[in-house]
């Protein structure tokens, strides 16, 4: 049985980095997903569950498997996982077997909190993806939907590509 509601699940990463002014530096805070959905009056039904607070590079074998259990085990059949940009390429191919599910991963360049980030664009965006898609696994970033048996990160280019360009 599947729910109507759209399963998202945070694991951390760029999009819910907040700066530590004691420290000088970012660290991983609480997810800015719910206040971004709310302050764009996103009405579709969903739960949001913070998995965890890491960065991507951070994230471990045992991390992965805690996500994949979180999706098998959710009721929904559309699922939204914001994730770092790291290593989401490498978590999505994790997922790439569970059938009768579409799910959609996301990130951002930049924290969420600053004022030229891209969090709110690409989670909108994974949004409408996870809504509109069929089954199967997927990468939302830049205004483009990525496979991810063929899609990398360039971090050169500050974006993600498909492995032949």
């Amino acid at each position: 049985m599947t729910s109507e509601a759209i399963d998202i699940f945070t694991t951390g990463g760029t999009i819910d980095k907040v700066y530590f002014d004691a420290l000088s530096e970012y660290q991983v805070g609480p997810t800015a997903v719910a206040d971004i959905l709310a302050e764009n009056n996103v009405r579709c039904e969903h739960r949001v569950t913070q998995l965890m607070r890491k960065d991507s590079l951070e994230l471990t074998d045992e991390d992965r498997a805690a996500i994949r259990a979180a999706v098998e085990k959710s009721q929904a059949d559309r699922i939204l996982i914001t994730h770092g940009t790291d290593t989401m390429i490498e978590t999505a191919r994790e997922l790439g077997n569970i059938a009768g599910k579409t799910i959609v991963l996301t990130g951002a360049l930049q924290p969420a909190t600053l004022k030229h980030s891209d969090a709110e664009f690409n989670i909108g965006f994974a949004l409408a993806a996870v809504q509109s898609l069929p089954p199967g696994v997927y990468v939302a970033m830049n205004g483009r939907i990525f496979d991810p048996a063929t899609a990398r990160k360039d971090r050169a280019a500050g974006r993600f590509v498909d492995n032949g360009g």
